[in-house]
């Protein structure tokens, strides 16, 4: 018996289907952000500075499919690994499913719109810089991708309807 509430709502990270799993991804490019994680203290500290495959425009990976071959270390998200690491934006689809919190306004699951997530301000684009010729990580060292974007829903955006699934 549907509830018509949406997947999200009704079924664990670990339920999703493979289609509804990414759909998730808000497609803001936070997580493809490089982190320094300071030895001594084990201190987390984000930069602007994006994987080369990220397109800075779109805010999504260029080789999608391919991208763990091209970038070894790229880490594939999965309920475990959500579970596991510290390092996902607060903003992350499945950082607060995980968390048991709603999807935020601008998510395109909410929103139904993809570009609310850029329109929010929530994205990297026109933040981030490619790794390529950055230079020092510790150079470009940023507060913001590791903090709950502060947006408001404008009164243009107006939240799809929910309908059972």
């Amino acid at each position: 018996m549907s509830t018509g509430a949406p997947f999200w709502q009704t079924k664990t990270l670990d339920e999703m289907t493979k289609a509804e799993w990414e759909s998730v991804c808000d497609g803001c490019g936070r997580c493809c952000l490089h982190k320094l994680r300071y030895e001594e203290t084990e201190a987390l500290a984000f930069t602007n500075v994006a994987c080369r495959l990220l397109d800075l425009g779109s805010c999504q990976c260029s080789d999608y499919v391919r991208r763990r071959r091209k970038v070894p270390d790229c880490v594939q998200l999965t309920p475990a690994t959500v579970r596991e690491v510290d390092w996902l934006p607060p903003s992350c689809g499945y950082r607060l499913l995980n968390e048991g919190k709603p999807l935020e306004w601008w998510h395109p699951l909410v929103s139904g719109d993809p570009d609310t997530v850029h329109q929010a301000g929530v994205s990297v684009r026109g933040r981030a810089i490619s790794e390529r010729g950055a230079g020092l990580l510790e150079h470009h060292i940023v507060e913001w991708p590791g903090q709950m974007p502060k947006t408001e829903m404008p009164k243009t955006v107006k939240p799809r309807k929910e309908t059972g699934r």
